[in-house]
């Protein structure tokens, strides 16, 4: 599975990366980064999700 982030709707308010801090970072310039490219491990997926459900603006999304 892999992260996919639609960028025009980020406003990375740090939800993500409070739910899955292993996979998102907000910079001091209010930046989201996505920590891991490609696949995600499967033992992430629970926080991967939580992250997803989080998001207050729907950015973020899972492809298996």
């Amino acid at each position: 599975m892999k992260i996919k982030v639609n960028w025009d709707l980020c406003e990375a308010n740090a939800l993500c990366m409070q739910a899955a801090p292993e996979l998102f970072k907000v910079d001091d310039d209010d930046m989201l980064h996505v920590l891991i490219e490609g696949d995600v491990p499967e033992t992430l997926r629970d926080k991967l999700e939580n992250a997803v459900r989080a998001c207050p603006r729907a950015a973020l999304t899972i492809e298996e």
